[in-house]
């Protein structure tokens, strides 16, 4: 039995001469059977006028799609991380409860968090994305605004478990909702501009919280207590206008007009992507995620700057307050580091789009977060740690997203996909039990012990894990290419072959 030529993950191939064309109307992607293709709208026209509409089509996505959900994971990070600027402004204070008891209230959100994760792309998948991701925003809004009423601590456990399991599935939903949108070789860039939306919230949180803790004592609220009112009653009202800014997948997309959807569908199948196809779910996509060894590689590589990640975004305003600045401009330094970690994860997703080399990209910027965590660990300047929490960003954020789409790039077949990324992000995310208890006010203000933490998952799981990741799948491409692994299509069809999806011989591994 024969199977298309091998192929790079990233890159696309043009349709086989069997392959059919056919036409698709809005919510008739089903009708298309498999390895068929859309009619071509463009077959009159020559290469260069393809490419130009090619173009305009690829402009038209990214203004209908990234923008707006940007602004829905920037509200996200804000929401679940702003109970750190909530802390400067007073909350232990006004609760009356101990460093321990703040550690158990960030501890709580990841445990529903990532116990949730898993299963929100099956939901998702099945609920629509214009109605699941609004309605968990509101959800969480309201929840939100409701840490801001509480009065003990008991309170802000029972709404911060809530939120956890409200927010779940919008990061691991999008991802998903992306890659079932653009071409490998153009996703990391926009996961890149969209997770960048997650350090902006660092920066634009601080500016924030600065501003709305100046509110202490109105309506017999508290500074924090602002904080959460605010930022829970905006995101409700950015909820309710997300039912009609998010849209579907691209088969029922109401934006696209018939022509641009079979450019869309087109395009998605010449990748040989099975988001291009409208598969059913069954346990099989499951439980072939669960026994991918790379599932689990992907999950430790993402728990190494994942961790981090929310150890930084939680506790920088603390780090820096404990460098000897106030509250207000603790706030205010935090930042600068955030707005450097943006422009950094964008160029790092431009560069690992144009060489297809993510595993060495994570390998490279981790080097900048191993030194910027040592310099915090072992420096007693005040200037020379401010310049460690810079490369300790840098180091973190760009990774994130290059990971993500990374493990994207390699996972073939719409559920399995959407599977893989819960069990990495909810691994990633789990991670944070740990971040919430590192930095512990009895280690002020060196906070060696979190710092030390912060740099053994950086050393061992982001940059070991992905070095280990790059050998190993280097050695599976070469056996791919040598036909060492032909015999596992031999006596199928072509349907079984591609339902074999990233196992299949012909399946080439982005390094």
């Amino acid at each position: 039995m024969s199977y298309p030529e091998k192929r790079d993950s990233d890159s696309g191939r043009s349709p086989s001469d069997d392959e059919k064309d056919v036409g698709v109307e809005a919510g008739g992607f089903e009708t298309l059977g498999h390895g068929q293709l859309p009619s071509d709208p463009d077959a009159n026209l020559n290469a260069e006028e393809k490419a130009k509409i090619d173009r305009r089509l690829l402009r038209k996505l990214d203004l209908r799609l990234i923008p707006w959900l940007c602004l829905l994971y920037l509200i996200s990070f804000l929401d679940r991380t702003n109970i750190g600027n909530a802390r400067l402004a007073g909350l232990e204070k006004s609760l009356h409860i101990t460093a321990g008891q703040y550690n158990a209230a960030l501890s709580i959100f990841f445990v529903s968090y990532s116990l949730a994760e898993p299963l929100t792309n099956i939901l998702l998948k099945r609920l629509r994305p214009s109605v699941f991701i609004p309605s968990i925003m509101i959800l969480w809004g309201i929840c939100m605004t409701c840490m801001g009423l509480t009065h003990n601590f008991h309170g802000i456990m029972a709404a911060r478990f809530f939120l956890g399991l409200a927010e779940a599935g919008l990061f691991p939903g999008i991802t998903y909702y992306l890659s079932c949108w653009y071409r490998r070789a153009e996703f990391g860039v926009r996961a890149a501009i969209f997770f960048s939306a997650a350090a902006l919230s660092g920066s634009f949180g601080g500016l924030l919280a600065a501003a709305i803790q100046n509110m202490d004592g109105i309506g017999g609220k508290r500074g924090w207590s602002w904080i959460f009112i605010l930022e829970g009653l905006a995101t409700v009202l950015i909820g309710i206008l997300s039912y009609w800014m998010v849209y579907d997948f691209p088969d029922e997309a109401t934006f696209l007009s018939n022509v641009d959807r079979q450019r869309v569908i087109r395009r998605l199948k010449a990748d040989q992507q099975s988001s291009a196809e409208h598969e059913e779910f069954r346990m099989t996509y499951f439980w072939a995620s669960v026994k991918d060894w790379k599932t689990w590689l992907y999950a430790v590589i993402y728990m190494g700057c994942d961790g981090p990640l929310y150890a930084f975004s939680l506790f920088l305003p603390t780090i820096i307050n404990g460098l000897g600045y106030t509250s207000v401009r603790a706030q205010l330094l935090s930042v600068p580091p955030y707005a450097a970690a943006a422009m950094l994860t964008v160029s790092i997703g431009y560069i690992a789009d144009r060489t297809r080399q993510r595993g060495l990209c994570n390998m490279g910027v981790s080097i900048f977060g191993i030194i910027g965590f040592a310099m915090l660990l072992s420096a007693e300047s005040p200037g020379v740690q401010y310049a460690g929490t810079f490369l300790g960003a840098l180091g973190i954020y760009p990774c994130i997203a290059n990971s993500i789409v990374w493990a994207s790039n390699n996972t073939e077949g719409v559920y399995k996909r959407g599977v893989t990324l819960g069990f990495m992000i909810g691994w990633g995310n789990l991670n944070g039990v740990v971040s919430s208890n590192i930095y512990q006010a009895k280690d002020k203000p060196k906070y060696r012990t979190g710092h030390g933490v912060v740099l053994a998952y950086l050393v061992l799981f982001l940059l070991g894990g992905s070095a280990l990741q790059y050998v190993l799948l280097k050695k599976e491409n070469a056996k791919r290419r040598a036909g060492r692994l032909d015999h596992l299509v031999t006596g199928k069809s072509e349907k079984e072959i591609e339902a074999l999806g990233d196992m299949r011989p012909d399946f080439i591994y982005t390094l």
